[in-house]
């Protein structure tokens, strides 16, 4: 159902980051058919059929700028050939022109406008993880899977990214998938968390039943804090 963010949570992060990257297509393909996504063939159609990630190891390319980052990440919707391109159209022209302006618009969502033409491994960390996420949604996904956002921000960064992963959901109305482990992040914004210990699914529901679930405090706080000891 679009528009809703579910979390997948775990005592160690690198757990859920594992799952996400080993995950069979048959999950993918039962995720996308609710959303009305056409079946990917190959893997890497994923991207052009509606599926988008982050990583929780930041993948940019750090030698180009803000605005080229956000362009690859458009370029599965670009129609001009080679051919079209060699020849500078006017069609590709127009084309162009259209993308940038879109790209332009998406680093302004994340709050990095001005950073057209910063090259990303100028920027700061919190800002690159805001530049991955705009790549990310200039590929019009219907699905965005986040693997750990907010892994080594300081509060402030990561309330900013809390604020804006809540903004994708109710204004762009895009599903999410959010992999995380930080608790604020955690209870802050999911509809529906699903937590696992030591790879075993121990609860899944809504975020006021997690928090008061005996097993979930137990994994989290320890066996005293879930008796009340």
């Amino acid at each position: 159902m679009p528009g809703i963010l579910s979390m997948l949570m775990a005592m160690l992060g690198f757990i859920t980051s594992l799952i996400l990257n080993i995950l069979r297509p048959s999950w993918y393909n039962k995720i996308v058919a609710r959303l009305g996504i056409t079946k990917p063939s190959r893997p890497n159609d994923m991207v052009e059929f509606g599926l988008a990630r982050t990583f929780q190891n930041i993948r940019l390319y750090k030698r180009l700028t803000a605005l080229e980052n956000i362009l690859i990440g458009m370029h599965v919707h670009l129609d001009a050939g080679l051919l079209s391109v060699l020849m500078r159209s006017k069609a590709v022209v127009k084309e162009e022109a259209e993308a940038e302006t879109e790209a332009r618009k998406l680093l302004a969502f994340v709050g990095l406008g001005g950073h057209e033409n910063t090259i990303a491994s100028a920027l700061p960390y919190g800002s690159q993880r805001l530049l991955e996420i705009a790549r990310a949604l200039g590929g019009r996904p219907k699905l965005l899977l986040l693997d750990e956002p907010a892994a080594g921000m300081n509060p402030k960064e990561t309330a900013e990214m809390t604020a804006l992963i809540r903004r994708i959901r109710d204004e762009l109305g895009i599903t999410i998938l959010l992999i995380e482990h930080d608790m604020r992040v955690v209870m802050g914004i999911s509809d529906r968390i699903t937590v696992l210990d030591h790879g075993e699914k121990i609860a899944e529901g809504l975020p006021a039943e997690i928090r008061s679930n005996p097993r979930v405090i137990e994994a989290y706080l320890g066996r005293g804090a879930a008796s009340g000891n």
